[in-house]
Parts: C-alpha cells; sequence; structure tokens
C-alpha cells in the first residue's frame, strides 16, 4: 500500500488537535476539537479555513488554449472573460463524467483545479492536448487554502486588501510578504470565501495568520462535506462518476447554449451526441433533494422505493446525513425527474420504509458576493 502524503500544514494539523484520516491517498484532518458540529456551523456564522493542498492544480498554456480545452470539457471556455473563473466536466465517450473542475482564465494561460483522487487520471487526459500545442504542466510546490463564511472577506482584507473588491468566481493575484498569492473568490461550501494557492514556502505563516484572527477556526474534511451537502453541491465519486451523465447530475447548467444542439460551437467533447441528446429531450432521471422525517439521517447507499411496500427501487441515496444549519438530516439521490417537489417516497433502512420528501436543493441559501 502507498505511503500517505502529508501537506505542507500537517504539523499545525496535529498541533491544533487535528484528527487525522486516509483521504485520496493523502493524510488529512477530519475533525479537531470543536467538531463536526461546532466547524459546521462556525464556517456558517464566521470563518473557516481548510487545507485542500490535496486538491490537484495545473496550468494549460499555448495558442487557442481555451478552444483546445473544449475538446475535453462541456463549457464555454472561449467566452471565460481574463480575471473570471468557470465550473466544468470532464466527460466520457459514453457521456458519463470523469471528474468535475474549475477553470480560470488568468490572461496566458488556464488554470484548473481538479479534485484530489483523479489528479493523476485529469492529467494523463489533458496531455492529449499536446498534440494540439498544449503545455499541460501540473503545479509543483504551492499549497491551496480555502477561507469560506459570512467573515472570510473582512479576515482576507485584513492581509490583503485587494481581494474586498473581488466578486463571486473573480480570479486575481496579490501579493503578501513577498509570495505571489492566485486567489479566487469561490469555495465549495455555499458560503462567500476565497481559494488561495500559495507558495509552499509561506503556506504555514499564511495559515497562521488567518488562524490568529479570532473569526477563523481550522475545520476538517467532516463539516466540508456536510457544508456541501447542504448546498446542495455535488461530490465527485457519489453524486457524479463514469456512469452518471451531467443530466442525471443536475449539471445540465454547466453546459451552455454555445456548447449544445444548434448552439455556435455545438458538441465536440466526449460523449457529445448522448450528453446533449439528453438535455435536449429532457433527462429522465436527475439529482434530487431529500428530507426524511424525524433526526435519524439516511446515508449513500440506501435504497429509495415509490411505495411504502412493495415495487422496485427508483433510486439510491448518493449523498447524505445531518444538516447542522437545516436542523434536521437531508440527503441528495438521482430519481425519476416526473417526480414533484413535495412528493413522498420511502427510504429503506434495517428492512424498513421510512418517508422522506422530495425538496428542492439548495438545502441551505448560498450566500455569494455578485
Amino acid at each position: 500500500m502507498a505511503e500517505l502524503r502529508r501537506t505542507k500544514l500537517y504539523d499545525l494539523h496535529l498541533s491544533r488537535g487535528g484528527k487525522m484520516v486516509p483521504f485520496a491517498g493523502w493524510e488529512m484532518p477530519v475533525q479537531y476539537p470543536m467538531g463536526v458540529l461546532g466547524e459546521h456551523l462556525h464556517t456558517r456564522t464566521k470563518a473557516g479555513l481548510f487545507d485542500v493542498s490535496h486538491m490537484g492544480q495545473v496550468i494549460l498554456r499555448g495558442p487557442d488554449a481555451a478552444l483546445s480545452l473544449e475538446m475535453l470539457v462541456p463549457a464555454d471556455i472561449a467566452g471565460l472573460a481574463e480575471g473570471r473563473q468557470r465550473y466544468g466536466l470532464f466527460t466520457n465517450a459514453t457521456g458519463g463524467i470523469l471528474d468535475d473542475l474549475m477553470i480560470a482564465n488568468k490572461g496566458d494561460h488556464l488554470f484548473l483545479v481538479v479534485n484530489a483522487a483523479c489528479v493523476d487520471q485529469d492529467i494523463a487526459h489533458l496531455r492529449q492536448l499536446e498534440a494540439k500545442g498544449i503545455s499541460v504542466e501540473p503545479v509543483e510546490g504551492r499549497a491551496l487554502l480555502a477561507l469560506q463564511g459570512p467573515e472570510a472577506e473582512a479576515v482576507l482584507a485584513r492581509l490583503i486588501p485587494g481581494v474586498a473588491a473581488m466578486k463571486f468566481m473573480d480570479v486575481a493575484e496579490f501579493d503578501w510578504q513577498g509570495a505571489v498569492l492566485w486567489i479566487s473568490r469561490s469555495g465549495y461550501t455555499g458560503e462567500d470565501g476565497f481559494e488561495i494557492s500559495v507558495p509552499e514556502a509561506q503556506a504555514m505563516a499564511l495559515a497562521e495568520a488567518l488562524l490568529a484572527d479570532e473569526d477563523v477556526a481550522p475545520i476538517g474534511l467532516g463539516a466540508r462535506d456536510s457544508l456541501r451537502l447542504e448546498a446542495g453541491m455535488p461530490l465527485y465519486g457519489h453524486d457524479m462518476d463514469t456512469e452518471t451523465s451531467p443530466g442525471a447530475a443536475a449539471l445540465g447548467w454547466s453546459i451552455p447554449k454555445a456548447r449544445r444542439l444548434g448552439g455556435v460551437r455545438e458538441g465536440g467533447f466526449p460523449g457529445a451526441d448522448t450528453i446533449l441528446a439528453e438535455l435536449a429531450a429532457g433527462a429522465t432521471k436527475t439529482r434530487r433533494g431529500l428530507r426524511p422525517e424525524g433526526r435519524a439521517p439516511i446515508r449513500e447507499g440506501v435504497e429509495i422505493f415509490a411505495a411504502a411496500e412493495g415495487g422496485e427501487t427508483i433510486g439510491k441515496v448518493c449523498s447524505g446525513g445531518f444538516g447542522p444549519s437545516v436542523g434536521g438530516p437531508v440527503a441528495m439521490a438521482i430519481l425519476p425527474a416526473e417526480l414533484a417537489e413535495g412528493d413522498t417516497v420511502f427510504a429503506e433502512l434495517r428492512g424498513k420504509r421510512m418517508p422522506v420528501t422530495l425538496t428542492a436543493i439548495p438545502f441551505h441559501k448560498p450566500s455569494y458576493k455578485r
């Protein structure tokens, strides 16, 4: 078994009482002494600092890098303005999802952030663009931090005043104590916040400077998961995978008119025929929100049925847990599209079926600075 990798903030996690667990080949903090519930609520009310250095950072350079990347990603990258970032998907030939990613236009290059578990496969996938004259450069020697929550702007602006002018999905570079920081106003919690790529040599100093603010607490993977679940955000390997189409994952919004049937740059990406036909007709199954009765959460893998007794399963929970901000359990499942919000379906737990209500997602309204 391969040895687990450690981020440059490993010692900080230990000093703060982080409980370390294996995650995507890394040793990462799942929680701190505050506990998942406390960390979740702290992020919703103040500001949480996440170590996301396990994520992959990649630079693409070359003529027509944006149009070349559109051969792999069904997003409008050619129309992405400099200083802006966009969400996208890598798709496969059968219309499934290989990974989701963030794509930033930094003028003379594109900057991508991909999921930790998919870094190697994503880079190998991107290498096919080299035949088009595109340079694929995995970023080495930089850590990645996320500062999330309603106080994130005030906290970060005390160190770097210029970030206050940024809007949601803006990207910019700033100098901090001689280090060039690559900052985006984004995150994966449903809160306002920033992701900060920092040279590893300054990562500890930056993290400690942020944590010195009384409004900031370190947050682990446990609360990161409950925050994104409340915000209705899918997680790769759970709510989407190589067998799940963008329509089924409720991610059709990430494929704009320009790339759809009849668009100015229609298709041209893996699985385009399948994906675009499904989007045009309407997906027969799609990701939906569920609110169980009572306090017991329904977890990933729980089967969903249309009736209290009998019948075939109509889907499985892909993400589920307790929503601290919502005050009860929440879940997501890929279910028949004809079901309406307010309908009752049934989750089978330990041989018994309990009623759950179809609910709009997100469960907790995001608060971004537009």
